[in-house]
């Protein structure tokens, strides 16, 4: 025993030594090959080798994150459990339905990456030669055009809804419970687009069973560096991204989430894992708990101003 207590007091990136015997598990609140998905088994490898500890993803979809989020707020908070999400599920999906935890259920462990979202359309769609024309069909037919999303209050419904308000348009708004599911949808020709994550769209892009027709941050993607921007399609100060953060139960020690903190940084800063990440269109990004914190009492208060005008509705 005392053995064990030096060995785990000379290491660096030890957690709580309750959860010494357990594997440390990142739950993904939405369905595999989506974009935290993408993520979460990018950074997963090298929290492995940093922790020392097994590290395994665990996808629980489901109510738009609800399900994973809800299984991390109830876990124990020692370190052996913790979300990758965006900030969506946490601040959004409160306003819009019954849920039971809140944004101070969990503890801000760090910012993991950035991505950009992407206004896909399946490859032989010949319909919408841009965006341009995918906009001007919408103003003529409100409400006709099928678009899909990986579920309410998800990154991509917002966008969604910001995009509607920016082009004075309406769509028929198809929600899933992933990105994964709405794009074999999408390469089905049941729906029309979809607002995606580059990270899961690119694949697919790249293979031509789908097409890029706007990114929508603020400035060209270098994954898509001949796709214009919805700034660039007339949409003036547009701009919306996808932030992924990880995250633990409320009541974790701060030392426990100091220790993860220190490791997720440490595997963001490796090479490997930021090629990989912007191999799918990713940027890594890290961050202190308390900077990811900021970042989602700003998101929180935006969600309340849609809650407030009504746009936030469990079903669209």
């Amino acid at each position: 025993m005392l053995a064990r207590m030096l060995a785990l007091g000379a290491a660096p990136y030890v957690l709580d030594v309750r959860a010494q015997d357990k594997p440390v598990t990142l739950v993904v609140p939405f369905a595999p090959g989506g974009n935290l998905d993408v993520v979460a088994r990018a950074i997963a490898p090298a929290l492995e080798q940093t922790l020392g500890r097994n590290v395994i993803v665990d996808n629980r979809p489901g109510a738009g994150g609800v399900i994973g989020a809800s299984a991390v707020a109830r876990a124990e908070p020692d370190g052996s459990t913790l979300l990758v999400t965006t900030p969506n599920a946490l601040v959004v999906l409160p306003k819009m339905t019954r849920t039971n935890f809140k944004l101070a259920s969990f503890a801000p462990v760090g910012l993991v990456s950035t991505t950009a979202l992407v206004i896909v359309v399946k490859g032989g769609d010949t319909r919408f030669k841009d965006v341009d024309a995918l906009l001007a069909f919408a103003r003529a037919n409100a409400g006709k055009l099928a678009a899909g999303h990986a579920g309410p209050g998800t990154t991509n419904h917002m966008a969604l809804l910001q995009l509607e308000d920016a082009a004075k348009v309406r769509f028929n708004q198809v929600p899933y419970k992933g990105s994964a599911p709405a794009l074999v949808d999408l390469m089905g020709g049941q729906i029309d687009f979809v607002v995606d994550q580059l990270t899961s769209s690119a694949p697919h892009i790249q293979s031509g069973a789908l097409r890029a027709l706007a990114v929508m941050s603020r400035e060209r993607d270098a994954a898509l560096p001949k796709v214009q921007t919805l700034r660039e399609a007339g949409l003036a100060n547009f701009e919306a991204t996808t932030a992924t953060g990880l995250l633990a139960p409320a009541g974790t020690p701060a030392k426990v989430i100091d220790t993860i903190n220190a490791a997720l940084r440490k595997a963001l800063a490796e090479g490997s894992v930021r090629s990989r990440l912007q191999n799918v269109g990713s940027v890594a990004q890290g961050s202190t708990p308390q900077e990811l914190l900021a970042s989602l009492q700003k998101e929180d208060a935006r969600a309340q101003a849609l809650a407030t005008a009504g746009r936030l509705k469990a079903a669209e």
